[in-house]
């Protein structure tokens, strides 16, 4: 009866000793989770909306556990400051000007806080500091744009959906397109005239290849003009020549339109000449005075051949011409 006793009490305090040892464990991991045995600090962040985020959250960092939330409060008219635990570790990591946002463990997953460090430049965050928070889509705004899309995406194939009807019955452009012959004949046509055109082009750029060869020919023109220096001095002087030519006609064109305007003007003999119609009428009157007193002077010569005095002077002139005509001439042997 004793040793039943006995027995009955071992068994008690080894199941006392395993129920101690387990619940000793569980507050190690418990602990361990969410770092009860790790130095930390606290920091803080105000939300507009925490979606449901609870204490025993979360928080990370880079994508690694860094600490959790602790608690949530409300804070001001209509916000939630929610406090964080963060690892001392973690520290030298996260600077002033840092920010936390709302996530989510997954597509449905518990939430957490994602913190983004900040510019390295800046000191680092200390116990009781506030971050900055960033705005979140929430699953309603999520949700939202889902339904709008859908209701684009129902407007999208519900207009399709009409076009591809009208394209059967032969409706509008493409309908056209699709269901009229004579269209159908006229794009075969195109198509045609598009590949002759096309072996058109590709004879071209063959025939332009050849004479592309001939043109590198060596000896010919092309050759010589671009890698004989004698032609290519030759022609750079035939270029001056034709330059100095050109100068010069410019000159003498220069000049004509110079004497041109002269000729227009009455401040020399021949533009008076022919500008001034005074001159040219005393011009006129002086040419007539002239031919006038030549008649006269024909006139007094022959009053003088006729004159007695002088009248066997003209007789001998007259005989003497009569005989040197008469006289044949004589020709050099």
């Amino acid at each position: 009866m004793q040793t039943a006793e006995t027995k009955r009490n071992i068994l008690v305090g080894v199941f006392i000793f395993f129920g101690l040892l387990i619940f000793i464990v569980g507050i190690f991991v418990l602990g361990g989770q969410q770092k009860s045995f790790v130095k930390s600090l606290r920091i803080n962040a105000v939300f507009n909306d925490i979606g449901g985020l609870k204490p025993g959250n979360n928080v990370w960092f880079s994508g690694v556990k860094i600490g959790t939330v602790k608690t949530i409060k409300f804070y001001g008219k209509s916000q939630v400051e929610v406090s964080m635990s963060i690892e001392k570790s973690a520290q030298q990591y996260i600077r002033k000007d840092a920010s936390a946002k709302l996530s989510s463990d997954g597509l449905i997953g518990n939430k957490l806080i994602v913190i983004f460090g900040g510019n390295q430049k800046m000191p680092e965050i200390e116990d009781g500091d506030i971050l900055q928070v960033q705005k979140e889509l929430s699953t309603d705004d999520i949700m939202k744009t889902f339904q709008e899309n859908n209701e684009n995406l129902i407007g999208i194939t519900t207009n399709f959906k009409k076009l591809s009807a009208d394209i059967v019955k032969g409706k509008g452009t493409a309908g056209a397109v699709l269901t009229d012959s004579t269209l159908a004949n006229s794009f075969r046509a195109i198509m045609l005239n598009l590949q002759k055109t096309t072996k058109t082009s590709a004879q071209l750029a063959g025939q332009l290849g050849k004479f592309s060869v001939k043109l590198n020919t060596k000896g010919g023109l092309a050759d010589k003009m671009l890698t004989d220096t004698t032609v290519f001095n030759r022609l750079s002087a035939t270029a001056e020549q034709l330059k100095e030519t050109s100068a010069k006609a410019s000159v003498i064109t220069d000049n004509l339109s110079k004497a041109s305007n002269k000729l227009n003007s009455t401040d020399n003999a021949m533009g008076l000449l022919l500008n001034d119609q005074k001159t040219a009428d005393q011009i006129k009157s002086t040419m007539g005075n002239l031919q006038e007193s030549s008649v006269k002077l024909n006139d007094d010569l022959e009053a003088v051949q006729h004159n007695f005095l002088l009248r066997g002077f003209f007789k001998k002139r007259e005989k003497a011409e009569a005989a040197a005509a008469a006289t044949p001439k004589t020709t050099n042997q």
